[in-house]
């Protein structure tokens, strides 16, 4: 029983290792779409039209009575 165990191990580490550096450049593309995102979304939220809106919901948050 403990041989077939090693046996399933030591395939497993096999396959895995075929897989080295992809890691990396997979972090590295979700780095760099999540950087675009994050650029795209801060255009938005800067823009004009979201900013007076985004103002108006702060002004109306405050000024509410509790």
């Amino acid at each position: 029983m403990k041989r077939k165990i090693v046996r399933a191990v030591a395939g497993v580490r096999r396959v895995c290792r075929g897989d080295t550096g992809m890691v990396t450049s997979e972090y590295a593309m979700g780095i760099i779409a999540a950087v675009g995102f994050a650029l795209l979304l801060y255009e938005v939220v800067t823009s004009g039209q979201v900013r007076a809106e985004l103002q108006s919901i702060v002004k109306k948050a405050l000024s509410a009575r509790m």
